[in-house]
């Protein structure tokens, strides 16, 4: 691949570095072309006594071209009388020459029987232009810089200096939000885990405050569940008593060995509540598991189906979508669920993938099997999950079984959903 050139005022640059030092040249050269007369003898003059002492300081070889076009054009103008050559008398009473010879079209002068160049040294190796650029820092360090360069690299700082203010402000409000969100989510956190050890430990208590003969409690509302329309009261677990005291609206309990799901779950009049709240009606972004509102535990109702969130951290149902890989739904073949009034083991039947459909689309809606009104409305719902399970586990279900639904959220697409089917065993 050829190597590209950069040429400027007639000269090749190999380097983009060497081009930008060569365009910065030529804007100084340009603007000393404009502000001299080259017409003008005692300019040009000024001008190359201006070079030679380094007052522009040039990066490449096109200062030194320039200076050379400065001399060639003092020498193609005409002496004026009384200027070139000076002349003195010896004591012999001679005339001699003071003014230079002309060698090679360049005006030279002898010092101890050596010529030197008027014209300067060019430079031509890498050696010379590392001492004209040492000869360039020198010089702006002496403050010759030309007033016009000077304005616009103190612009450039400043510019530069702005950016760079502007970038760590950037940085620090982002590193800020960062750390703020990060504080939030830790404290959600904390206090959700807190909050579910301790009801594990009421859970697990053998004491109790409450009879084993309780009731369901009323909710503002009245009877929460009931059976043909009217309300109907059961004992409540023992090992739910105490927790019913305080939480009113709990239903069940969830649990998967060998996983982080293991949780109480809620039920209320609004499947939308327990999205972003926990048990003690505080908002809360790891929300609860609940039961869907359509759900009745005393009649009971086909298919319990349960909601969780799929949090990035396992916590809720962040763990139920390691049911794509078969040979963890055979390492955790069996999910615990109890209602606040009877023990249940269901194992798992179906793992499939789908979403929330609008009201209109025609498609298997699992979050609308919730009763079956016969043995073929059952048999039809059996096939669909069948048709859309990512393994065959070999466990059917028939009609008058328990079965019980996880659903969280999957995001391959849109509105997408992760589920697993299970029937209760014993």
């Amino acid at each position: 691949m050829a190597q590209k050139v950069f040429v400027v005022e007639g000269r090749q640059f190999r380097t983009e570095s060497d081009y930008a030092c060569a365009k910065r040249d030529k804007e100084i050269i340009d603007k000393l072309r404009e502000k001299t007369d080259s017409q003008d003898r005692g300019q040009l003059e000024v001008l190359r006594k201006e070079l030679r002492s380094g007052r522009y300081h040039f990066q490449t070889l096109l200062g030194q071209d320039f200076l050379d076009e400065v001399e060639m054009q003092l020498k193609q103008m005409p002496v004026p009388e009384g200027r070139g050559r000076k002349t003195g008398k010896t004591k012999d009473g001679k005339r001699t020459q003071r003014a230079g010879r002309i060698k090679g079209g360049k005006q030279t002068r002898q010092t101890g029987g050596e010529q030197s160049q008027l014209a300067g040294p060019v430079y031509r190796d890498t050696k010379q232009s590392e001492r004209v650029r040492s000869k360039t820092v020198d010089s702006r360090r002496s403050g010759k810089d030309d007033p016009q360069i000077s304005i616009i690299v103190q612009e450039e700082l400043r510019k530069r200096e702005k950016r760079r203010k502007l970038i760590i402000i950037s940085c620090s409000v982002a590193a800020a939000c960062c750390l703020g969100y990060f504080a939030v989510y830790s404290y959600y956190d904390y206090r959700t885990q807190s909050a579910y050890r301790l009801l594990s430990e009421l859970k697990e208590s053998a004491e109790g405050s409450v009879s084993s003969t309780s009731a369901v409690p009323d909710s503002p509302e009245g009877p929460l569940f009931t059976l043909d329309g009217e309300a109907e009261s059961r004992e409540v677990l023992e090992e739910y008593q105490k927790l019913m005291v305080r939480y009113k609206r709990l239903i069940g309990w969830v649990k998967i060995e060998g996983t982080k799901i293991d949780y109480p779950v809620m039920q209320t009049v609004d499947n939308e509540y327990y999205l972003d709240h926990n048990m003690d009606h505080q908002y809360d972004k790891n929300g609860t598991i609940f039961m869907d509102k359509d759900c009745d535990v005393l009649k009971p109702s086909t298919n319990y189906i349960l909601y969780g969130h799929h949090m990035k951290n396992g916590r809720m149902f962040g763990q139920l979508d390691l049911y794509k890989d078969e040979s963890y739904y055979e390492e955790h073949p069996y999910i615990s669920f109890d209602t606040i009034y009877e023990k249940g083991t269901y194992q798992v039947m179906y793992v499939f993938r789908s979403k929330v459909y609008k009201e209109d689309e025609i498609a298997f809606k699992y979050y609308q099997f919730i009763d079956a009104n016969g043995e073929m409305e059952f048999a039809s719902y059996m096939e669909e999950m069948a048709a859309m399970s990512l393994y065959d586990t070999g466990v059917t279900a028939e009609f008058g079984d328990q079965l019980l639904t996880l659903s969280t959220c999957d995001y391959q697409e849109t509105d997408g959903r992760f589920v697993v089917v299970a029937k209760k065993v014993f």
